[in-house]
């Protein structure tokens, strides 16, 4: 593939010749942000700006610099400004959208991008941010017709839209491939790889994990332990580069002292971050966070290093040539699904997914306080609960929640307060649906401890689909708490069924929706056959191999040496 040279060379020189070229800075300053160098991009948007004041490409490229930095509230108002100035920019309204995000402004950012959508309705990628925030709300207002334009787009090779929020969606393993290639298309297009990394015969491997979760973050969560007993096995040098700043965690603590080395490379541009991990001389590097946001696909592009493997936080396929390898299991990625990767699968023995077995659950608050009713002798005041993103908690996913909780009086539904007024939504979706609204009870975001803590309380796990229950399943399982789900056909409809079918607890795992609703009704309305699930998983979480961290490290040693001496090998 043909990349091309990078145009800020010429650009500079342009600029060296006519600095007072307003828009060739505008131009600067989007292919700075490009490249990953925020520190750049602004300045160059700056000195657009002081040659054309309050020009909106100006300052929306400003607002992206100070979205990059982390400075969200100055991102907003400068990208408000440039709206308020090219009020039918579409791509404007887009970027605020994004901005608005992170400020917690949830439905003025959904405003945003409908207001993008009306000025470019036949844009897919547009499309495809208003369906993904649509979802994330519980706005379900059109959103049959958003992914069938999502998704005609994605199969016809039109529109790159972002693969992770294409996960969410109906489509087959075979339509994530084909979005993630167009995706990793546009990126290899732009970016010009290293030369070949030096191929190392040495015993030792040195492995890199590129992600921004190392800290308070699922990430970190779900690793700190088994990088803890890697480096007790002491087989592989451990390097971890870390896209987000220390944040101060005890989990962002622990990772630090189990990697050989923690390189904090946040907020650098995409050529330093990849320059290091050369320098580091990484034989195998995990990208932990694949297309995920707030992760650097361009950094992999580059080729740091010889072996590059999808790993752990992105549930799909890559789609990128820059990809060598996915780590999997059996279950969450079957041979069948094999031809709808782009990469080589390489299995473990096990589940997939690691976990933090080292926590400690402590005492919850009490049911009164978590909102929760009290039981009562007739069996009632069974807690189901599905703590999934909200993004997850689609229509089909809470019809067959609402079905069970018609069929079991005295039930509530647990989950997660969702941003902006998605609480509301979906209590009008369960009165719609005959369900009394008040038996939905939100949990307000808390501290990773305190949310174990009260899991406690949670009877049973009810799953989504097509986009189940990944972290939030094995924090359930953890907690004593037994997940109900349906496995679906791709990857990320696989997870929870996986982790599961690796504990012993295959019969958790159904095939229809039908058999999802009748099993859920009948354990909540058998207090008895309840508890004696839940003392089976008990039993199961103490003996079997799915909290085993210690054989974990064992086994992805073994796949990590498997993958460093087969380098590329499906193209």
């Amino acid at each position: 593939m043909n990349h091309a040279a990078d145009p800020r060379v010429e650009l500079r020189r342009a600029l060296e010749r006519n600095p007072g070229d307003g828009f060739a800075w505008i131009l600067l300053a989007e292919h700075e942000l490009d490249h990953g160098d925020a520190v750049a991009g602004e300045a160059a948007a700056r000195r657009a700006l002081a040659l054309r004041p309050g020009h909106p490409e100006a300052l929306a490229r400003l607002g992206r610099a100070q979205w990059m930095q982390g400075r969200r509230a100055e991102a907003v108002a400068s990208l408000r400004a440039a709206a308020d100035n090219a009020p039918d920019h579409p791509g404007i309204a887009v970027w605020l959208g994004h901005a608005l995000e992170d400020t917690g402004e949830a439905e003025p950012a959904a405003d945003a991008y409908a207001r993008a959508h009306a000025l470019a309705p036949d844009e897919p990628q547009i499309a495809a941010y208003l369906l993904a925030w649509r979802r994330r709300l519980c706005d379900w207002r059109d959103l049959d017709a958003l992914a069938a334009q999502v998704r005609e787009a994605v199969n016809r090779g039109t529109a790159a839209v972002e693969p992770f929020a294409f996960l969410s969606e109906d489509a087959s393993a075979a339509e994530q491939l084909r979005c993630a290639r167009l995706r990793a298309g546009e990126i290899a297009r732009q970016t010009r790889p290293l030369p070949p990394a030096p191929a190392r015969n040495r015993e030792r491997l040195r492995v890199g994990f590129l992600s921004n979760g190392f800290g308070a973050h699922p990430t970190g969560l779900l690793t700190v332990a088994l990088f803890e007993q890697l480096r007790e096995l002491d087989s592989l040098d451990l390097h971890l580069f870390a896209l987000n700043e220390d944040d101060g965690s005890p989990i962002r603590r622990r990772l630090h002292a189990a990697a050989h080395t923690l390189h904090d490379v946040s907020r650098q541009p995409h050529a330093r971050i990849a320059q290091r991990i050369r320098e580091a001389d990484i034989d195998v590097l995990f990208d932990l966070r694949g297309w995920g946001g707030g992760g650097t696909p361009e950094v992999l592009a580059m080729r740091p290093a010889r072996v590059q493997v999808n790993w752990l936080a992105y549930p799909g396929t890559s789609g990128a040539p820059w990809i060598d390898h996915v780590l999997a299991d059996g279950f969450v990625l079957p041979e069948s699904m094999t031809r709808d990767f782009s990469e080589n699968v390489v299995r473990l023995p096990r589940c997939f997914q690691p976990s933090d077995t080292t926590r400690a659950i402590h005492a919850p608050p009490s049911r009164t306080e978590c909102g929760l009713p009290e039981r009562d002798h007739k069996g009632g005041g069974v807690v189901l609960c599905c703590f999934n993103n909200s993004y997850k908690l689609n229509p089909r996913s809470m019809a067959l929640a609402f079905a069970v909780l018609r069929d079991v009086p005295g039930s509530v539904l647990w989950l997660l307060s969702g941003p902006g007024r998605a609480d509301a939504r979906l209590r009008a979706a369960a009165q719609a649906q005959g369900v009394d609204p008040q038996r939905l009870v939100f949990m307000p975001k808390q501290p990773h401890a305190d949310y174990m803590a009260r899991l406690q309380h949670a009877d049973l796990f009810l799953d989504t689909g097509p986009y189940n229950a990944h972290t939030t399943a094995s924090d359930a399982l953890w907690a004593g708490c037994p997940v109900l789900t349906r496995p679906g056909e791709t990857f990320a409809a696989r997870v929870a069924g996986s982790l599961n079918h690796h504990l012993g607890m295959q019969a958790m795992n159904v095939d229809s929706d039908e058999a999802f609703v009748a099993r859920a009704v009948s354990l909540a309305r058998d207090p008895q056959a309840l508890q004696a699930l839940r003392a089976e998983l008990a039993q199961r979480r103490r003996e079997g191999g799915l909290f085993d961290m210690a054989g974990f490290a064992r086994d992805f040693t073994d796949a990590v040496q498997r993958m460093a001496s087969s380098p590329n090998v499906k193209e």
